[in-house]
């Protein structure tokens, strides 16, 4: 018997949202090891409100929708809160009920700020690779660092001359006149961003354009491949190799030697001794591209630093998410701090997708 094609909604509903998600969906594995996590940070949260005045969005909600975010590539909250109205699989993961209405996209937003002041981004990655069924994933021995380029929400025609007046454009009319840079010598020591006065013109590699950008830099332990730390520095040459020693300087304070795996550009000799002098293993690529290279027999002669040059490429994988699918190949943000904190956010939105596999794996 054919069925009627009967359009009119049912005013109630009986059924609960936790019964609408199928038992084997990766969200669920993701929601308790995040629900975990915020309970840990629950002082932190407590700390950037008043205990006075009218109830905001309360930040567990906040996090878990900008999570979905990243899971989903929203490009906006305009679009995250339209979604968020009439998806139950989004409302039952953020903590919404069915009849509950979605919040309004700026209020959202205006809320999110409230969380940049208490490094929550940070202090989110650190809470979830502290659970005990992720900690036991993670490797103490061995790990990669890279760093990447984060483009900076600004036009290159807003790069102009720290003192002195402003290049008037050269012709055409409109909101987004034509400008012509032909012949002109701009450096980051003359001009800056009238649009993000953090970003830095910083090319990639010779023949490649210069963007505005940032530079996001990950730590990322061997075993499976997941990012113990996260954060961004102005782009500049020397931005890589230093933020490598500030992340895995904390992972160092202990009797064993572990290593450290690296791409050509970590082949500095300034940057292997100090790697040493904290007992540190420097598995850096040789670069030998007209040069000496500081990585000699001592290191390469061991099998160990072939396996660490093999699984350090690994961590391309954990930036090409971040970038394509959390969308922070283009930031939307503005201010190194901002993007800071949504580049470090992001990399804890990797691990979580990477988590229900992890954890379902046969140890």
């Amino acid at each position: 018997m054919r069925g009627g094609d009967n359009r009119t909604g049912e005013l109630f509903s009986y059924v609960d949202l936790e019964a609408r998600v199928r038992r084997d969906h990766p969200l669920r594995t993701i929601r308790a090891i995040v629900n975990e996590a915020l309970s840990a940070l629950e002082r932190e949260f407590a700390a950037l409100y008043s205990p006075i005045g009218r109830p905001s969005i309360p930040p567990e909600k906040l996090l878990r929708a900008m999570l979905l975010q990243a899971f989903y590539s929203i490009r906006s909250e305009r679009l995250l809160m339209e979604r968020l109205e009439y998806d139950l699989l989004f409302r039952w993961f953020v903590g919404i009920g069915v009849d509950d209405a979605a919040w309004d996209y700026s209020v959202f937003s205006k809320n999110r700020d409230r969380l940049l002041e208490g490094d929550i981004a940070a202090k989110f990655l650190n809470a979830v690779l502290a659970r005990p069924k992720v900690k036991k994933l993670l490797s103490t021995d061995h790990f990669s660092v890279d760093g990447t380029l984060i483009e900076a929400w600004a036009s290159i025609k807003s790069f102009k001359p720290k003192d002195g007046p402003d290049e008037p454009p050269s012709g055409g009319g409109g909101r987004n006149e034509e400008a012509d840079f032909h012949g002109q010598k701009r450096s980051n020591e003359t001009h800056a961003s009238t649009t993000d006065p953090d970003a830095r013109l910083y090319r990639k590699g010779k023949g490649k354009e210069a963007k505005l950008s940032f530079m996001g830099h990950g730590l990322m332990e061997n075993r499976h491949g997941l990012l113990v730390d996260a954060c961004l520095t102005p782009a500049d040459g020397h931005a890589e190799r230093v933020a490598a020693l500030h992340m895995i300087e904390p992972h160092a304070d202990r009797p064993r030697a572990i290593t450290l795996g690296g791409d050509k550009g970590y082949d500095a000799q300034d940057f292997i001794n100090e790697l040493r002098s904290m007992k540190v293993t420097p598995h850096v690529a040789q670069n030998t591209n007209g040069r000496r290279s500081s990585i000699d027999r001592r290191t390469t002669r061991h099998g160990d630093y072939a396996v660490s040059q093999r699984i350090r490429k690994r961590i391309e994988e954990a930036f090409g998410w971040i970038k394509v699918v959390a969308g922070q190949q283009k930031t939307k943000y503005r201010g190194r701090d901002r993007v800071g904190w949504a580049f470090i956010f992001a990399a804890a939105a990797y691990n979580l997708v990477r988590l229900p596999k992890l954890l379902a794996a046969p140890t």
